[in-house]
C-alpha cells in the first residue's frame, strides 16, 4: 500500500501520535503494576487507546483511500487523547 500523493504529512502526525501514545501506555501499565488501587490509570489507558484507534486509524485510512470524510472523525479521537491526559493529571494527584 502506497500514501496517496500530499498525505505524507498526515501520515506522519498518525505514526507520531501513535507512537508518543503507545509509549504512555507501557509507563501506564508500568505504573499501574506498582500502583494498583490508582482506577483512573485504567481509564487513562482505555482512553489512549481509543484515542490511537480512533485518531491514528481514520488519518491512516485517510492516507491510503484517499477518503477524505474521515477526516471529520480526527477530532473525537484527539478528543479521546486529552481526556486521557486529564485523567492521568486526576490519577497523580491521587499519589
Amino acid at each position: 500500500m502506497l500514501v496517496k500523493a500530499g498525505r505524507f504529512d498526515t501520515f506522519e502526525t498518525a505514526v507520531r501520535y501513535q507512537f508518543y501514545h503507545a509509549l504512555a501506555l507501557l509507563a501506564i501499565g508500568v505504573l499501574w503494576t506498582v500502583r494498583p488501587e490508582l482506577r483512573a490509570l485504567g481509564t487513562t489507558g482505555w482512553l489512549w487507546a481509543g484515542g490511537i484507534v480512533v485518531f491514528c486509524g481514520s488519518l491512516y485510512t485517510l492516507c491510503f483511500t484517499g477518503v477524505t470524510k474521515l477526516g471529520a472523525v480526527a477530532p473525537i479521537g484527539g478528543l479521546l487523547f486529552l481526556a486521557g491526559w486529564v485523567s492521568l493529571i486526576l490519577a497523580v494527584r491521587e499519589l
